[in-house]
């Protein structure tokens, strides 16, 4: 069967699921999935959806008016400008049968309204040379169809926050060259998440790969609330060449909806997220499916958003 020319949804593991259709991140987790890791179920709503959208509402002049009038080096600005295109954004409903779509797959995750994690996935995100980690944003533990449809209009319109527009102004990208996509994944609700480089994310040495790990979700890790564990391990031998525990003070824990953050036990702050044959098991999948990541050097966060299954088993 021939895919639709401007598909809506696509299943998380589709090889349809390119850059451009389901931004960096979705990119990724479909590699990831399709070569048969235990990545959370779920599915990707495309760029063409968030592109449905602004076209509905006639938005594209008025965003990239407001867009254009920000500067990167001030910050007043770019506060101004996302205001103006939030407000833009909050005002149109989602067409009906993007909704009606979203619903259906959503549906098809599990009865009794799943919990989910709903993900940004930029177009201009997870480049080489570019570090869009945490520029748009996410919601976990999103219950029933209604929740996660205003939650994906949501990551439409972060796709203008302040802090986004000024990073791609930095980096010299067009607002009329970007796109947005959403992830929808089950949510896993893991004991430990973190972040797996496969480089050494500070010198690029491709011999080493480190892991850095916390206690809950994985929100208080991308946020840069905490502090996290780090590992560095050889890829070669899968040794721990060395590690730093931290004093690990807040965890993002579940709520019946939703999430927040909360200390961390005094007795379990200073104990490692991770014991070391769980470092091993991590750095495993990382040297065994080197070609499902994006860019060597980036993070890979499969558990970073959305407390990805590999940390959770790990973690038990």
């Amino acid at each position: 069967m021939t895919p639709p020319t401007n598909p809506i949804i696509l299943s998380l593991e589709s090889p349809d699921a390119t850059l451009e259709l389901v931004g960096g991140k979705g990119a990724s987790l479909a590699r990831l999935a399709a070569a048969g890791l235990r990545v959370p179920p779920g599915f990707h709503i495309t760029t063409h959806a968030y592109r449905r959208f602004v076209d509905e509402y006639h938005l594209a002049g008025a965003i990239f008016a407001a867009a254009a009038q920000a500067r990167s080096d001030d910050p007043a600005l770019l506060e101004d400008a996302s205001k103006q295109i939030q407000s833009l954004m909050a005002q149109g409903a989602m067409p009906s049968d993007i909704a009606a779509s979203i619903r259906l797959w959503y549906d098809g995750l599990g009865a009794g309204d799943p919990a989910v994690a709903v993900r940004s996935s930029a177009t201009a995100e997870d480049l080489p040379g570019m570090s869009f980690a945490g520029q748009q944003d996410t919601y976990l533990n999103v219950h029933g169809g209604g929740n996660v449809l205003d939650a994906v209009q949501r990551c439409w319109a972060s796709l203008w926050t302040a802090r986004a527009m000024g990073y791609r102004a930095r980096q010299g990208i067009r607002s009329e060259d970007v796109g947005i996509a959403v992830v929808v994944q089950e949510l896993v609700a893991a004991d430990v998440a973190g972040i797996l480089f496969t480089a050494n994310p500070l010198t690029g040495a491709r011999d080493r790969m480190t892991i850095d790990a916390a206690f809950g979700l994985g929100g208080a890790v991308v946020g840069g609330h905490v502090t996290p564990d780090s590992f560095t391990v050889d890829k070669r031998t899968g040794a721990i060449l060395s590690q730093r525990i931290a004093d690990k003070e807040v965890m993002t824990v579940r709520l019946a909806e939703g999430t927040r953050e909360e200390p961390v036990p005094a007795a379990q702050r200073r104990q490692a997220a991770l014991q070391p044959p769980q470092v091993a098991e991590l750095a495993r999948l990382g040297i065994t499916f080197p070609r499902c990541w994006g860019p060597a050097w980036r993070p890979n966060g499969f558990g970073a958003a959305s407390a990805s299954r590999w940390m959770a088993m790990a973690a038990r």
